[in-house]
């Protein structure tokens, strides 16, 4: 039986379809683009989250996700606010891929984490607060790229992050945090787990693990990482 989830991207992200692809074919990712409310990396529009989950909603998907990991880090209740608004114009439940990252960090029982990502130094600050208040996680370590264009993220190579891992990697660190649902990372995810022996959770990863265990699916994906290869229960 094939499966249908919802998907909501920033208008400027051009990674999100490409690694939805990725999945078995029995998973049906269908996507609603949504316009910035300011400057690169600012929440999406609320009419627009409003529109596009609604339309989803008539795909009849079985959950909607909402693939911008920054928006969720400018106030504290913005994943709280922006899920009930999806869930209530689709009519099914929904989640952010900042809470999805979140969640599988814990699925892992991992506590300490390293942040490797597109972003600005002011960006990976919320970022590490935003999963430090909200799911209890230390960031030992941060490094970002400093990305000023939301479009741009999507041209970067794999190699960056690649890199970043090897200059700070420590042996505290249980988990490499990858955020960004427009930086390309599924197809480099298991070998950069063999290289530096442990997890990896990015973006676009976290969310199709919610994706599968909300589905209550046998499938495992191992070509995408241990999450994706073991599937672990929400902690």
């Amino acid at each position: 039986m094939t499966r249908h989830f919802g998907v909501l991207i920033p208008s400027t992200n051009t990674t999100v379809e490409i690694e939805c692809r990725l999945l078995p074919p029995t998973y049906q990712a269908h996507i609603g683009r949504l316009l910035s409310s300011g400057g690169s990396f600012s929440p999406s529009r609320d009419e627009d989250i409003d529109y596009q989950s609604r339309l989803l909603g008539t795909a009849k998907v079985e959950l909607v996700i909402l693939a911008q990991t920054s928006a969720s880090l400018v106030a504290d209740d913005y994943d709280d606010v922006v899920t009930k608004r999806m869930s209530t114009a689709a009519g099914v439940p929904a989640i952010t891929s900042a809470q999805a990252v979140g969640r599988a960090v814990r699925a892992l029982k991992a506590r300490r984490i390293a942040i490797v990502s597109p972003y600005s130094e002011t960006v990976n600050a919320r970022a590490a607060r935003y999963f430090k208040d909200k799911h209890g996680l230390e960031t030992v370590a941060l490094e970002g790229f400093g990305a000023t264009d939301a479009y741009a993220i999507g041209k970067l190579g794999p190699q960056n992050a690649r890199d970043a891992f090897a200059r700070i990697d420590r042996p505290e660190i249980e988990v490499f945090v990858v955020p960004g649902g427009n930086f390309p990372t599924m197809a480099s995810i298991a070998s950069w787990e063999q290289e530096f022996r442990k997890p990896v959770v990015t973006t676009n990863q976290a969310s199709f693990w919610t994706m599968l265990r909300a589905f209550n699916s046998a499938d495992r994906l191992p070509a995408f990482g241990r999450l994706l290869a073991e599937l672990p229960v929400d902690a």
